[in-house]
């Protein structure tokens, strides 16, 4: 049992810190539902957006996605630290898991200024209401439609297998010192974004703001890479058939 205790330890240290990250990032956007302190920013902005308000806008985004995300990323993160946790063993050089953390959250951090910038332009088009959700069923339909046709396609696969086999990843991507841990992060971040935008476009399906979507969504991230093969595919056609069914009823 003693021999055993440093690694339940790391592990342990490590799951906390994920799981705090986590919920910190999920208590904000309760806090934000509740208090819809997003939308009334936003309302005396509605024709061309303060900085204020996209600066809040974007900070939603940010934290939406690191509570949405890091979750998905902890098999990943926590085969880095396994690997890292045996070369500190043989006196071997290594890396803390936080920076491989911080290139992962760079990209999803890149990514949300973008999200940010395509819900302002949805919005001055009226395609997305003040309330953060679709206005138009062919908006709904047609990323739907994208999203499930994106199931089937080589890149979807491509990025999902390196989500799917952390320590394929880390063995074919390994890079020494924090720089490298940094660049590994980065990339696999980059992956992980590719895998799953389309399912973040979705946000705007029912409502960037809706905690049950936000959850829903989460929870197909999740699934997805951890049984790709059982899940990612067949929910194609049902997102397909989902979007069709939105704009045929409009």
């Amino acid at each position: 049992m003693t021999t055993h205790w440093p690694v339940d330890r790391d592990r342990l240290i490590l799951g906390l810190g994920l799981a705090s990250i986590t919920a910190l990032g999920w208590a904000y956007l309760v806090y934000d539902v509740q208090t819809m302190h997003c939308v009334r920013m936003m309302a005396p902005a509605a024709a061309a957006w303060t900085p204020q308000a996209f600066a809040l806008i974007f900070a939603m985004w940010t934290i939406m996605m690191v509570a949405m995300m890091v979750p998905s990323a902890a098999p990943m993160l926590l085969t880095f630290a396994a690997v890292n946790r045996g070369r500190r063993q043989r006196a071997a050089p290594y890396v803390s898991t936080s920076v491989f953390l911080a290139g992962y959250l760079i990209v999803w951090t890149s990514f949300s200024a973008i999200a940010t910038l395509v819900q302002w332009a949805l919005q001055q088009t009226d395609l997305v209401a003040a309330t953060l959700v679709s206005a138009s069923p062919i908006l709904t339909g047609a990323l739907l439609i994208i999203a499930g046709v994106f199931q089937w396609t080589p890149l979807k696969n491509r990025c999902l297998t390196h989500c799917h086999q952390p320590f394929q990843f880390i063995t074919t991507q390994w890079r020494e010192g924090w720089r490298g841990a940094l660049t590994m992060g980065l990339r696999h971040g980059a992956y992980c974004v590719g895998c799953c935008w389309a399912i973040m476009a979705l946000l705007f399906v029912a409502g960037v703001m809706n905690l049950w979507w936000i959850a829903v969504l989460s929870a197909f991230v999740l699934i997805e890479k951890l049984s790709p093969k059982l899940f990612s595919r067949p929910m194609g056609p049902i997102m397909v058939a989902a979007g069709i069914w939105f704009i045929a009823s409009r």
